[in-house]
């Protein structure tokens, strides 16, 4: 997990690769609150960046993280913004137990930023 003020975001990521490339998902949030513009954007909320640079904004419908296997439900409505085929994602994370729990962390706080509409409705991190 990373906070970069310079962006005004944290963002947490996995990727196939140990040099970040393949299939990657990068998740975002604001590092403040989101603002009246954010609402008026509809980018209240975190969202979830694929290594194509696919974008979504609270797309995610469930997340579980159990030992080192993390899985995704994203809505139907996610698929074509992520450049994605199905709506389930599972990766088995293959990192040391403190960076998995960093990750583990990071996500909690990412998909729990903004809109509680656009948060997953099953969170089990």
């Amino acid at each position: 997990m990373d906070e970069v003020a310079e962006y005004g975001c944290v963002s947490a990521s996995i990727a196939e690769h140990a040099d970040g490339s393949g299939f990657a998902l990068i998740f975002q949030c604001g590092i403040d609150e989101p603002d009246e513009q954010d609402v008026a954007l509809g980018m209240d909320s975190y969202c979830l960046i694929t290594a194509d640079q696919g974008t979504d904004y609270g797309g995610v419908i469930e997340a579980t993280l159990r030992e080192r296997v993390l899985r995704l439900v994203l809505a139907p409505d996610a698929l074509a913004p992520l450049e994605v085929s199905d709506t389930e994602i599972e990766a088995t994370l293959e990192a040391g137990d403190e960076v998995i729990e960093e990750f583990r962390a990071g996500l909690r706080r990412i998909l729990t930023y903004g809109r509680p509409g656009a948060r997953p409705q099953i969170l089990r991190l």
